[in-house]
């Protein structure tokens, strides 16, 4: 899949650390509850691609699962795509910015939290860096 956003592996390496160069160009994970936004709960803001700086989650979307790692209910329309994941012999949803194609993470479903969808987005901390400004309405 294409994305707007294209980049060489090193013109990645450039912009990014090598963590994040690990987990959002070669779809590693980082370690749970080791992520800077673990714990982050602020009531507004937006959390924003690490790699290209595409709004991808609201704040107020974002919840306590417990699961180590940042959980959101829902991203910002348009601003994450799906894949399947067959890797580790399981079926899972892999994330990824819809505007670069950087692995956030993986999407479960039905696991009975208490929010709107039923889905749990669990994102690498790496994968994302939180601004307090609002997104700005596509016109």
């Amino acid at each position: 899949m294409s994305y707007p956003v294209q980049k060489s592996d090193s013109e990645w390496q450039a912009v990014l650390n090598k963590e994040q160069f690990r987990v959002i160009r070669e779809k590693g994970t980082e370690a749970p509850f080791a992520g800077e936004y673990d714990k982050h709960y602020p009531s507004s803001g937006v959390y924003n691609c690490a790699a290209c700086d595409a709004p991808l989650y609201r704040a107020n979307h974002k919840f306590k699962s417990g699961c180590g790692w940042p959980a959101f209910f829902d991203a910002l329309p348009g601003a994450v795509t799906r894949h399947t994941d067959s890797t580790f012999g399981m079926q899972r949803t892999e994330i990824v910015c819809s505007n670069c194609g950087g692995h956030l993470g993986h999407i479960f479903k039905g696991e009975g939290f208490p929010t709107p969808t039923d889905e749990r987005h669990c994102v690498n901390s790496v994968s994302m860096k939180f601004t307090d400004k609002e997104p700005e309405a596509k016109v």
